[in-house]
C-alpha cells in the first residue's frame, strides 16, 4: 500500500504516518523511485498507535508497547508495563467520569433555574 492509501483507511495524514516512520513505529520499502510502501497490516498498525496516543501515551512508549500489543507478546516487563498504562487510563476515565456527572448536575440545576 502507498502512503495516501494507508492514511485515507487509517483516517491519518501522510504526515502523522512520516512522523510514527521517524520514531521507530511504522515502517515501509522504499520503490525504486522513492514512494513508500506499506505491508497490509500497516492500517491495523496506525490504528493501534492511534489508540495508544489517544490513551496518553508518549512516543517513547509507544516504541516500547506496540509490539506486544499489536502481536500478543510480551515480556514480564512489558505486561507490568501494560498493567500500569492500564491503571493510569482507569483512573482518567474515573476522573472524567466524575467530570460529566458533575456538569451534568451543573445543566439540570441551569436547567432547573431557567424554568
Amino acid at each position: 500500500m502507498r502512503i495516501g492509501e494507508v492514511a485515507a483507511a487509517a483516517g491519518v495524514s501522510t504526515r502523522a504516518l512520516r512522523y510514527y516512520e521517524e520514531h521507530g513505529l511504522l515502517s515501509s520499502q522504499r520503490s525504486p523511485s522513492g514512494q513508500r510502501h506499506y505491508s497490509e497490516d500497516a492500517v491495523e498498525r496506525v490504528r493501534w498507535i492511534q489508540a495508544l496516543f489517544a490513551a496518553g501515551l508518549s512516543s517513547k512508549a509507544v516504541v516500547e508497547l506496540l509490539p506486544c500489543v499489536h502481536i500478543g507478546i510480551a515480556t514480564s516487563a512489558i505486561i507490568e508495563r501494560l498493567e500500569k498504562e492500564r491503571a493510569r487510563i482507569d483512573a482518567q476515565v474515573r476522573d472524567l467520569s466524575a467530570t460529566r456527572d458533575r456538569l451534568d448536575e451543573i445543566i439540570a440545576a441551569a436547567h432547573d433555574h431557567h424554568r
